[in-house]
């Protein structure tokens, strides 16, 4: 099968096609195409700016450009090596340039992780099959943005990603196909959450494409009704999370992620 896959220009979502696309690529013709970020220009918390250098400005100007060797996970450049043509980048796929592209790429499935535009129908209906989500929250509880942010917030016991259909415009209201969850961490920060739903995550998505690709129909179930959406939390809300203990990065656990997942074997190591 032709399989495009969407993700955001992003710590989580290099982790997540590092994982994705070697094993898609084994049996399937794969593409990339890649957003610059999630969401608008509007002004966000201190604390979502000083995680977005962790996940974006950090990773993707410093620690991606050292990924050189294949003892580890790839930038994204590297992950070229999995593809049948160069990455895109691509903001505005609902452009009629942009749903062109498509009609002539012709996928069979598109795979979206953390995307940075909400697909609408001109692009959902080219796919001959499907279009997968994964969505870094338990739907239809955390529809919305920063799902892991909220569940921790609230206290919850379990994180979880829900691999889901879209089939409209609208956001995370598609079938789900499943939901899988790990317990959370009240020692871990806000970042190490999001990054330890993806190796689960992921494997969900490589099940379902199994499933299609065998000629299978998807077992899905609808979404029980909800008008609950959950946006960026403001910055009251934000000194609310740290006041209860909750930290958005740890340096030390970021370090120690880089060194595990994308430093070649014999790269020195931080002590600190």
């Amino acid at each position: 099968m032709k399989i495009l896959c969407l993700a955001n220009r992003d710590l989580a979502s290099n982790f997540a096609l590092n994982q994705l696309l070697p094993e898609l690529s084994k049996s399937h013709e794969t593409h990339l195409w890649l957003s610059a970020k999630v969401g608008g220009n509007t002004q966000r918390p201190k604390q979502l700016q000083n995680l977005k250098f962790f996940e974006q400005d950090l990773f993707n100007t410093l620690v991606h450009r050292a990924l050189s060797s294949t003892q580890g996970f790839l930038g994204f450049d590297g992950l070229g090596q999995f593809l049948c043509s160069e990455v895109k980048e691509v903001n505005q796929i609902n452009s009629p340039q942009a749903v062109a592209e498509l009609k002539v790429l012709s996928p069979d499935i598109i795979v979206s992780i953390r995307y940075g535009a909400i697909l609408k129908n001109d692009a959902i209906n080219i796919p001959s099959k499907c279009v997968l989500n994964l969505h870094s929250g338990i739907l239809p509880k955390y529809k919305g943005v920063m799902a892991t942010f909220w569940a921790l917030k609230n206290a919850d016991s379990e994180i979880g990603t829900t691999l889901h259909l879209i089939e409209d415009g609208s956001i995370d209201t598609g079938k789900i196909i499943k939901v899988s969850t790990i317990q959370t961490n009240a020692s871990k920060s806000y970042l190490w959450h999001v990054l330890a739903l993806y190796e689960q995550g992921v494997k969900t998505i490589l099940e379902a494409v199994n499933t299609l690709n065998q000629g299978d129909v998807l077992e899905c179930s609808e979404q029980s009704p909800s008008d609950t959406y959950f946006t960026l939390p403001t910055q009251q809300q934000c000194e609310e999370f740290e006041a209860c203990g909750g930290r958005f990065v740890d340096e030390q656990e970021y370090i120690e992620f880089i060194q595990t997942h994308y430093l070649p074997v014999d790269a020195p190591r931080s002590t600190t």
